[in-house]
């Protein structure tokens, strides 16, 4: 289990494979939410950020916002046109040691099913 301290999150999420199902909007014509992402939507507080990327081309974006609007996926930024390849974060270790940058990897189409501990604020 991860556990946060009670700053607020920056949350970066790939789409296809991680929320929704992979290729879907080629292979059946739509996307698929996984399992557990409305759940995983459900814990991230409101005074978070979230940014959604994908390797999807911009033609395919209005589909896309429509969808996640659909299923309240909330996202501040959503990037397209990303590269197929590794996502790789680099952030610094605040002086007190906390880490400010995780990596979860999970399997393709699988339940998003992550499970972390935030410290409330108080």
């Amino acid at each position: 289990m991860l556990e946060f301290s009670p700053l607020n999150k920056t949350w970066i999420l790939d789409i296809d494979g991680t929320l929704v199902k992979h290729n879907g909007y080629k292979i059946d014509g739509y996307d698929t939410l996984l399992e557990g992402v409305k759940e995983f939507f459900d814990k991230i507080s409101p005074d978070d950020k979230v940014i959604l990327m994908t390797a999807r081309k911009d033609e395919y974006l209005e589909d896309l916002k429509r969808f996640l609007q659909e299923n309240n996926i909330r996202y501040d930024y959503l990037l397209t046109n990303m590269p197929m390849g590794e996502r790789i974060i680099v952030n610094d270790r605040k002086p007190s040691g906390l880490d400010m940058a995780f990596a979860i990897n999970k399997d393709r189409d699988n339940t998003l099913n992550i499970a972390y501990k935030i410290n409330i604020k108080k």
